[in-house]
């Protein structure tokens, strides 16, 4: 009897400990990381090696090109070159301050390149009142002391102002009827000059004479006439003339070597 309670106690405890494990999932075997075999560096034959060189230095010369056209930041680019123009453009002509004396012939050059006499024309244009002075080389002045020089098939259309006056000062505007209009501007300045001679009053027959004339202001532009009694002197012969441009206007030396009594008179300049 014991025997039999002992083998029941037995199975009771075998049956607890079963129930008292916990039933766990099967082992996940990770997945195994297999490593690709690298590929075999292929070797370049020296004609690819060559080209593949010359395909670089040639974008790199590509790069170059473009950077050098590239303007820097906040440069204003340039306009394309005169050269390259298909319409007329303005040739440079030189300085467009000019200066006159009174009763000089002033000229304002003008220089008009690839322009299409059939539709374009020349014209001056007189700033201070918009008065049109000339279209080609017909002129609208009554004055006529204005007249435009164009000689046949030249890119030039001077305004030439004979007998130059103050009251003709101010801006001019030569202009080529595009679309848009072009336009150069030129200030013109008359200025009247004075002239001041200095020298002796009497030399000894035989001396140097010197006399010296003085024209301001030194702007003004032109030659210095001698005249020896309202005859002009000529600049060769006995008579040596140099005249010379400074800072206090234009100055002209007259001698004569060897003064002789038929050289007294009245000498202007």
């Amino acid at each position: 009897m014991r025997r039999a309670v002992t083998e029941e106690g037995n199975k009771e405890r075998i049956s607890r400990q079963d129930a008292g494990k916990l039933s766990l999932p099967p082992p996940v075997q990770a997945p195994l990381r297999t490593r690709r075999p690298r590929p075999a560096q292929q070797t370049m034959t020296p004609l690819q090696q060559a080209t593949t060189q010359a395909t670089l230095a040639l974008l790199a010369l590509l790069l170059c090109l473009a950077a050098a056209q590239t303007p820097p930041e906040g440069e204003a680019t340039q306009a394309p070159s005169p050269a390259v123009s298909v319409g007329p453009y303005f040739l440079s002509p030189g300085s467009r301050n000019i200066t006159a004396s009174v009763g000089q012939t002033a000229y304002l050059p003008c220089r008009v390149a690839q322009l299409d006499d059939q539709v374009q024309q020349v014209s001056w244009i007189r700033k201070r009142d918009l008065h049109v002075m000339s279209s080609g080389v017909v002129v609208f002045a009554s004055d006529q002391r204005f007249q435009v020089v164009h000689p046949d098939k030249s890119e030039n259309w001077t305004l030439q102002i004979r007998f130059a006056q103050v009251r003709d000062s101010g801006v001019y505007e030569c202009q080529v009827n595009t679309e848009p209009k072009m336009s150069l501007a030129y200030h013109l300045v008359v200025v009247e000059s004075r002239a001041s001679l200095l020298g002796p009053e009497y030399v000894r027959a035989g001396s140097t004479l010197n006399l010296t004339c003085i024209v301001t202001p030194p702007a003004a532009p032109g030659l210095v006439y001698w005249y020896h009694n309202g005859v002009m002197l000529d600049y060769e012969g006995p008579v040596a003339i140099l005249t010379q441009e400074g800072p206090e206007g234009t100055r002209s030396s007259l001698t004569i070597a060897r003064a002789a009594p038929d050289h007294s008179g009245n000498y202007t300049c």
